[in-house]
């Protein structure tokens, strides 16, 4: 038994290895990577993101689809994105048609530190960004939230820092600029 899983494994290897050099119809392809022409390694456009990636056609694509773009949303690595958009995709993602998820893959492929800025009105999105229906929507959800449980007075202007701590009202020649700085 140990003979032929190596044997298989070498099959396999060839194949893979070959497969840069001849062009193999997906037909007949038995295994290898499940989307040709993507390299694992390879950056994505954001003209052309996942647009061959997309498919919607049967409950189990739609469903590895989903949780791919769930995790994504709630495991970015920044505690307050994490939060916010995967309760706000968790929430949404079932009701979007292949227009919706395409603008959602695009707010997840932006930069957490930009995008947290953009959220919360730190910094102004650029335009394509600002266009997006996905990043208005949670753009939206997070303003309302930010304006129900706390004071304005506590948030920068929006284009300035959003730096704010206990010495703020402390003036005088050896306060900070900002915050406790």
């Amino acid at each position: 038994m140990g003979s032929f899983r190596r044997s298989l494994i070498g099959v396999h290897r060839i194949l893979n290895s070959n497969r840069s050099s001849v062009a193999v119809p997906s037909s007949q392809a038995s295994f290898g990577p499940r989307y040709r022409g993507v390299s694992d390694f390879s950056s994505i456009n954001s003209n052309d993101t996942l647009s061959s990636d997309i498919d919607l056609s049967n409950e189990e694509s739609k469903r590895r689809l989903f949780n791919s773009l769930l995790y994504r949303s709630k495991q970015r690595g920044f505690l307050e994105l994490d939060l916010v958009l995967g309760k706000w995709v968790a929430e949404h993602i079932h009701s979007m048609d292949e227009k919706g998820i395409k603008a959602l893959v695009q707010v997840l492929d932006l930069e957490n530190p930009d995008l947290w800025k953009w959220l919360t009105g730190q910094e102004r999105p650029p335009e394509s960004v600002k266009t997006n229906p996905v990043f208005t929507a949670v753009h939206d959800k997070v303003l309302n939230n930010l304006n129900s449980h706390s004071a304005p007075e506590t948030r920068a202007t929006p284009g300035q820092p959003w730096v704010r701590g206990w010495e703020d009202m402390r003036k005088g020649r050896d306060s900070p600029i900002a915050g406790n700085q």
